[in-house]
């Protein structure tokens, strides 16, 4: 724990002060909740059973996403920013298990590549990955699996030194290969966003997250 604090502190302090801040705000989170159980707790604690409920789970494109696209579905947000897939996993039975939906949506593994939780691997993403997977399954949900999504410099910060795109592209071979090994639907969440090797500049509001139109660009990629 105290290792992965301080690569990613001065993993921070190498890209820049706004980002310096982040961290410090989300180590500060992590010293109180790891695995951000309390995040959602109350609220999950107040939902009616819903026969039809897919649960989007994942990090900061997920937590994002915006409401009103979620409108009139009986889809449910449980994303929160800056997680590694450790922590996903932590909190896989409380933010999806114990809500009994239908189906998942997993996406997960860019906070690991930036080093969030310390140095990670597409080895360790895929531990995590692959564990949560089984749990689904052992409790009858119906997985989907996404793809990382792209990163830019086209807004004014440097994602692609510390988020490489070969990195991407390796966990998003991996979990197309996996998926396809195991029979679960995958979702490209990639190519709709990418021009060339690049997240095209119109869909991103900093080179790292969808911006509006680039939600609705991921939104249209149906399960």
């Amino acid at each position: 724990m105290r290792r992965g604090f301080i690569a990613a502190f001065l993993a921070a302090i190498a890209f820049g002060q706004s980002d310096l801040e982040d961290q410090v705000f989300a180590q500060r989170r992590l010293l109180n909740d790891w695995g951000g159980l309390v995040y959602y707790g109350s609220e999950n604690a107040e939902l009616k059973p819903d026969p039809n409920r897919v649960v989007f789970f994942g990090d900061d494109v997920v937590e994002g996403w915006p409401a009103p696209l979620f409108e009139g579905t009986p889809y449910l947000n449980r994303g929160i920013e800056h997680q590694t897939t450790g922590q996903m996993l932590v909190r896989f039975r409380q933010d999806v298990v114990a809500l009994k939906p239908k189906a998942v949506v997993i996406h997960g593994g860019m906070n690991d590549l930036a080093g969030y939780g310390g140095p990670a691997t597409t080895g360790t993403i895929a531990d995590n990955i692959m564990s949560m997977v089984d749990i689904a399954r052992a409790n009858g949900i119906r997985v989907i699996l996404t793809s990382l999504t792209p990163v830019c410099d086209c807004k004014g910060k440097a994602w692609t030194s510390r988020l490489p795109v070969g990195k991407i592209l390796g966990v998003n071979e991996w979990l197309k290969d996996y998926a396809a090994q195991e029979k679960l639907t995958y979702l490209d969440w990639y190519t709709p966003l990418v021009q060339g090797r690049a997240f095209k500049a119109e869909l991103t509001a900093d080179g790292l997250a969808p911006n509006g139109a680039g939600y609705r660009a991921l939104a249209a990629v149906k399960f």
